[in-house]
């Protein structure tokens, strides 16, 4: 795949990049049948910023994303989200899309049935603009040229990184104000990974708010600007990406680093993170 650079440098969000909460999660709580999954989470995004979520599986990242998207029948239970202005807790996905969130979810989940082309048209549905559609499909293509080489291929004979692509591109196609992304690296080889990561930072670059939930903490920390770090349903943890990267149980539990070897030449963890 080409270098991102070679796309076309053009504004695909209705938003600008400027400071202050654009979405902001306050103490929802999720229950799944009686089960709490969120227990009082606050998350608040920048207009403009790139924000992490990390955390184990079974933490609950992927059902904050579901909660923000509409995606979970009469959840959070309790709390308020707001996004540009507006209360969204309890709203419609399809509802939400129209107001600029996109959220692509982990495992790609792309129409295997429909062709490549077919697929990134599903993904500008709400939108009545032929003309900016068309640009738009141009844009995609320009971000990820095999899709162009693949249009007329059905989706789900596509490689894994390429339907990561697809879902990613067709998620852009409604012009979102806030992408949120699931696991984007998931099962992707490592030359595919820096790809995809190297087109999220010019997404955001162009002017798209980004909600990025990832297990490999090293590569978000590194292109995010603020993350969360959350287990068994609690933010435990917060602060400005760089920050993270410097704390001690951040580079132990999550970026592979420890400083300590035993006398047998095992490495030796720490019996308990700080924050607990």
């Amino acid at each position: 795949m080409s270098k991102v650079q070679g796309a076309q440098k053009k504004n695909i969000s209705s938003g600008t990049a400027s400071g202050g909460d654009f979405l902001k999660v306050t103490n929802i709580e999720t229950l799944y049948d009686k089960i709490t999954a969120l227990k009082g989470i606050s998350v608040s995004v920048e207009k403009g910023s790139i924000v992490t979520i990390l955390g184990a599986n079974g933490a609950g990242k992927t059902t904050v994303l579901k909660t923000i998207m509409g995606l979970l029948e009469d959840q959070p239970e309790k709390g308020k989200i707001i996004f540009d202005g507006k209360s969204i807790e309890r709203k419609k996905a399809e509802n939400l899309v129209s107001l600029g969130i996109s959220y692509v979810p982990e495992g790609r989940e792309v129409f295997p049935e429909l062709t490549v082309k077919e697929n990134l048209k599903m993904g500008s549905y709400t939108r009545k603009d032929k003309k900016g559609i068309t640009e738009d499909y141009e844009r995609m293509i320009g971000y990820f040229p095999v899709l162009g080489e693949r249009k007329r291929q059905l989706a789900g004979t596509l490689s894994g990184g390429e339907q990561q692509m697809l879902a990613i591109a067709r998620g852009l196609m409604s012009r979102p104000k806030l992408l949120m992304l699931d696991e984007p690296s998931l099962g992707l080889a490592p030359i595919l990974v820096g790809e995809i990561f190297d087109i999220i930072k010019e997404i955001n670059k162009e002017g798209v708010t980004i909600l990025l939930v990832e297990q490999n903490a090293n590569l978000a920390l590194q292109i995010a600007d603020y993350g969360y770090v959350l287990e068994t349903g609690r933010i435990v943890l917060s602060n400005t990406c760089k920050k993270l990267m410097e704390n001690e149980d951040v580079k132990e539990f999550y970026l592979g680093v420890v400083k300590e070897d035993s006398v047998k030449g095992f490495k030796r963890y720490k019996r308990k993170k700080r924050w607990r």
